[in-house]
This record gives C-alpha cells, structure tokens and sequence, in this order.
C-alpha cells in the first residue's frame, strides 16, 4: 500500500504503520462493559460520557492503567472519555464495514483506500471534515498536520473525509531481516534481489526456517510500487497499478499514457513483470523459501514466528517501526539477534519510487455518531505532545524515558497502541532508542518528497457508481481465486485461468471500459 498526492504543493509531511504490520484482538469483558456494541456514548466514571472507538489490533500490554490515566486526563480537559474497540486485524476490514452499515454509534474508525473508504463515502457513512477544519476549534490539529496532507487526500468532489496519520512523506514496502544470519550466509551484504533470494535459499537449506513469512497480500506479489517478492519493482519503482479497490483487480496502465492521454489499462496478467512474479511466487511456496500458510495465516501469527526465531526475514515498511516491533522478542528467543532493514533498490539511495501521498491510514469520522463533534475533539486532543505520548507511550518513567529530544527508550510492558488509526502526527513521533542504523538512514529518506517520483495517476480515484455490480462480482472472484495466487497455493496457469474465467462473468469489458474512460478525463484534466 503505497501512499498517494494530487498536484497540491508538497512540503514535508506524514504517514503509518499500515494493516500489513498489524495484529488482532479483543477488549476484555470488563473493558467493554462500559460502552456495548451499538452504543458510542454511553455513561462513565461519575458521570462522564463514554464514546466508543475502532482500532485494529491487539489489545495493549497494560492497556486497563494506560486508559485509565488518559481517560482521567480526558475528563478533566474535556469531560467525557474514551472506550476504543479493539478488532482482529483479520477480520477489521469486514467488521469496521458491518459496524458502518448498520450505522452503529462509535466516533472514529481507522479507513483508507485499502480498506474501504471508497464504500463509506458512497454509501454516505463519513463525516465530511472540510467545515470543522476550516473553523478555529481544532488549532492543535491543524498545527501538527501540513495542510498539503489533506490536500493530496481530498476526495474527487473535494472533500475531507479523513485525518492522515501518518509519519513521513511516503512509507515504501521492504525487508526485516536478522542481521546474525546475514552476516552468516552473506558476510558482503544484501544490495541486490537476486542477493536477497540467495540468502533466503541458503537459510532455509542450513538453518531449516523460512526465508520470508506474511501473510497473504497482492502487494506483496504485484508492488505499489515496490513488493516484497516483486523484483521488478527492486529495479524499477516507477510503476503504480490502477484499481476500482485494492481487494478487487489490478490494471495496468499504459507507460506514455501522460504524454498521450490515452490510459489503454489492461488487466495485470497481460504485463510480463507481473506474471515472472506469480510464477516466481510459486516457486518460492513450492521450495518452502516462504511460509505454506499465508492464504489464511494470521498476522500476529507471522509476527511471534519471526519474533521467535523462525524466519529470516519478514515485512517490513518505512514507518521508523520495525526494530522497535521485533527486536525485544527477537532477542528473547535469539541472544545475539540484530535487525536490518534492506531495500535492495538499483540505485539504492537515490532511488525515486512512484508514489501518489495519499495516506495509507485515515481517521475518519462516524456520520451516525451521535456526537461527532467530540471526535474531532478527541483528534485535536491527541494532537497535543503530553497527551499524544501518554496515548502512544504510556506514562513516562513508567513506560518510557525521553532520550534526547525526539527519541524514546521503553522501560515498560506497555507497547503496540496503534497510533496510526488515531494519534499519528509527524512533528509528534518519537523515534525508538534502538533504531537499527539501516532503519533509520531509510526512514529518514522516507520523510523527504523530493526522494520519490509523483505518478502520472496520482490522485486520480475512480468511481464506482457505474460498476457496482460488477465491480462487487469481480471483487468475490479475486477472493476465491486471485488470493491462492498471491500465496504460490496453486500453478499459476491453472489458477490465472480460473480467474480470467470468473472475472468475464462479472463483467470485466464493462469495468475495465469504465476505469479507462474516467483514467483519461483525468489526464485531460491535468
């Protein structure tokens, strides 16, 4: 998931630690007492309102002290608190959506076009934020994130429907490795693909473990512009595909459609790069380099397995996150563990990947909350340093300790609030103690515009009115039949035809028809 701009002026802004790095849970019984499925305002300690929330993942280490505090800190500057439901990063996607359709009262949801704003907007689910961030109420807000940022993810009809939280100018899909293995089994570094896939071959034939364990994705396989198995995308990261939805069909527009005008988008199979890449894929499940399960494995599963010991590398993403994520379990199960972070790019440093800088994560705003205004109440709140790290950090001198001036080491349990469904903001973050030199060089790089390429179809968001049936239809065939590819779980010429087969019974001349037509207005607009 790459992020994404229009031709807004850019300056340095944000971004997050996406669904891919996410992992799942449930609040506790008694967390959930207080606010009940369907119920976003509900009465809290002596009085105070409560208002629900949806974040993906995990439930929080200390999660009951940590909400305490900043639930007393809310109801003193703002009279009411808070009371997030934590949802299984498996299943967020579909159960945020659900939660939306039924028109359930919670305040702010994590969206993006990954997920499913494209259905929420069009299904009238969000709270336009153009007039709210106009107004003087939110200063703190408005302080912490560049007006560029929400101009390059305004909405074709022009609106604001979501919050970036987001911490650098574009985040860019990469490798975690173990350091201990590459200084084992290539003692002259990684710079290249074809190093990095001799390394994973070499680890799974004398360490026995995995080269590279995920859970299931398309990007991972076709790259936005990069993807972890993509290797074209290592050499070339120049190319963004095109689509209605990410879970639905990818396109591929045509290289001079700029200077032309002329998209001529065809569907993925019929770009070579992308087929050596399923094919590839295949092979690399069939020689157990990646893991057997990642059609339905779950991404706290991928985790603790690379946390523990058993890969060598995993996913990783330009988001300042990664040896802070990993390290402390890592060097648990493996004394002597050291993380690196390889973006074996051509060009290395001076690579300048496609991007658009729309923002993988957006906080959007419940239009059936009862009480919307307190949202953006508590989006400038934690807009606000002090209440930002005791959100993300917990207390200090219990869960962290400054280090410098925008660094922090953690001496607690409490880790893993998902900041980047709430309380990202670049002027903000904090960046880990222990950050891995290879990691911090990159997510320095990350932060800066001028380092990456603005695509041609940069904020180009095509609409779905015209093609919802089929766009639905095509949608269900990619689940049953594009996801067992994107794993290596079936050959490749058997599984692409099944596809195929699926998708012109849902419709694919009239949809792929469509997405051209509104690719060139946009060109002509330009």
């Amino acid at each position: 998931m790459a992020q994404l701009i229009n031709g807004a002026a850019l300056s340095r802004t944000v971004s997050r630690r996406s669904f891919l790095a996410g992992t799942g849970g449930i609040l506790a019984a008694a967390t959930l007492a207080a606010c009940a499925p369907g119920s976003g305002g509900s009465s809290g300690s002596a009085g105070a309102k409560t208002y629900r929330l949806l974040l993906p993942g995990d439930v929080p280490a200390q999660w009951d002290r940590i909400s305490a505090a900043v639930n007393s800190k809310l109801k003193a500057d703002l009279g009411f608190e808070f009371n997030p439901e934590f949802i299984n990063w498996k299943n967020y996607a579909s159960q945020s959506l659900l939660k939306f359709t039924a028109r359930e009262d919670f305040q702010t949801a994590l969206s993006a076009r990954w997920l499913n704003i494209a259905q929420l907007i069009e299904s009238g689910a969000l709270q336009p934020l153009d007039d709210a961030l106009e107004s003087d109420k939110y200063p703190n807000l408005k302080a912490s994130v560049d007006q560029s940022a929400f101009d390059a993810n305004r909405w074709p009809d022009g609106s604001i429907y979501g919050i970036p939280a987001v911490n650098s100018a574009a985040r860019i899909h990469h490798i975690v490795a173990r350091g201990d293995l590459i200084d084992k089994h290539a003692p002259g570094g990684i710079e290249t693909f074809d190093q990095l896939e001799k390394f994973w071959y070499d680890v799974v034939q004398k360490e026995g473990i995995p080269g590279y364990v995920k859970s299931n994705s398309v990007f991972d396989v076709l790259g936005a512009p990069t993807g972890t198995l993509y290797a074209q995308g290592w050499e070339s990261p120049d190319f963004l595909p095109l689509y209605f939805s990410s879970d639905s069909l990818m396109f591929v527009p045509s290289r001079q459609a700029a200077a032309t005008g002329s998209t001529d988008a065809v569907p993925f199979w019929e770009y070579e790069p992308y087929l050596e890449s399923l094919h590839r894929i295949r092979k690399y499940y069939e020689d157990g380099i990646i893991n057997a399960d990642r059609l339905n494995a779950d991404p706290a599963t991928i985790k603790a397995q690379f946390d523990g010991g058993g890969a060598a590398t995993c996913w990783g993403i330009t988001d300042g996150l990664d040896t802070s994520g990993h390290l402390d379990q890592l060097e648990k199960a493996v004394p002597g563990a050291t993380l690196v972070s390889l973006l074996p790019f051509r060009d290395g440093l001076a690579a300048k990947p496609n991007q658009t800088f729309q923002a993988d994560n957006l906080v959007v705003v419940n239009a059936a909350a009862a009480d919307a205004e307190a949202a953006l109440q508590l989006l400038d709140w934690v807009s606000i340093q002090e209440n930002h790290d005791l959100l993300q950090y917990g207390e200090e001198g219990t869960d962290w300790k400054a280090v410098g001036d925008d660094a922090y080491e953690p001496v607690g349990e409490y880790t893993n609030f998902p900041g980047y469904a709430l309380s990202w903001r670049i002027p903000l973050e904090r960046k880990f103690s222990r950050m891995s030199e290879s990691e911090a060089s990159w997510f320095e790089w990350s932060k800066d515009y001028e380092n990456f390429t603005l695509d041609p179809f940069a904020s180009f968001i095509p609409d779905l009115t015209e093609i919802e049936k089929e766009h639905a239809q095509i949608t269900a065939a990619i689940a049953e039949f594009g996801n067992p590819l994107w794993a290596g779980a079936v050959d490749v010429a058997e599984g692409l035809d099944k596809l195929k087969k699926a998708v012109d019974r849902a419709g694919l001349a009239k949809v792929q028809e469509e997405l051209n037509k509104q690719a060139d207005a946009y060109l002509a607009s330009q």
